[in-house]
């Protein structure tokens, strides 16, 4: 099974210093317009995301002084990530599950192979210092979870290098059409994340859907 974009990939974009995100998206015999889906709901989300982010404000600390980029301003603090990570997985696992209620998706689960898969990746873009969705072995996704043992088709991938939290994160891939799409894809039963924060903070997501 080939990847097949939704569309095509655009530079990355920053979001709003050092966030970038894109995603890649396998077709499984089924077309649909997710934006048109969301179009009346999108006022819903928005006040879901935000009813997510304050309830979790205490769970997004930040640390360190503040260092310079390349342009002079101060870059952002970074959001250190403590505790248990199947915790943050679970976090992440309900903030998707209302966003797919509210568009009338299914919910998903946990998979443990795909939280591999992503795990995986999110490491190697570190390594790699770029989002795209590649390993430096020339894999792809579809590679990525057959590797992890993943049985079921890849639904698609998002992936991002940022600063910010895991929902501030969400809310990147969800202004998005083409993460959004994968996020909401009513096909994906399924759904892997991880992460790897390197030690000056920048953190890099990767959300698998798998069918």
């Amino acid at each position: 099974m080939a990847l097949k974009p939704q569309s095509q990939i655009k530079p990355p974009r920053m979001r709003p210093v050092w966030h970038t995100c894109i995603c890649a998206r396998i077709h499984v015999g089924l077309f649909h317009d997710a934006a048109n889906v969301l179009g009346c709901l999108m006022t819903r989300l928005i006040s879901l995301l935000t009813v997510l982010f304050l309830g979790l404000a205490a769970c997004t600390p930040t640390s360190g002084p503040d260092q310079l980029g390349a342009d002079g301003q101060p870059l952002p603090k970074a959001y250190k990530i403590r505790g248990n990570a199947s915790k943050l997985q679970f976090r992440m696992l309900d903030s998707v599950n209302a966003l797919r209620s509210a568009s009338g998706a299914s919910p998903v689960q946990l998979n443990a192979q795909l939280n591999a898969a992503a795990a995986t990746h999110s490491r190697d873009m570190s390594a790699q210092n770029r989002p795209w969705h590649f390993g430096s072995d020339g894999s792809s996704p579809l590679d990525r979870i057959a590797r992890a043992g993943y049985p079921g088709p890849l639904v698609g991938e998002a992936i991002s290098e940022t600063y910010e939290t895991e929902l501030e994160t969400l809310a990147a891939w969800m202004d998005e059409p083409g993460t959004r799409s994968v996020i909401l894809d009513p096909s994906a039963i399924n759904m892997g994340f991880a992460w790897y924060q390197e030690k000056g903070g920048k953190i890099w997501w990767t959300l698998e859907m798998g069918g």
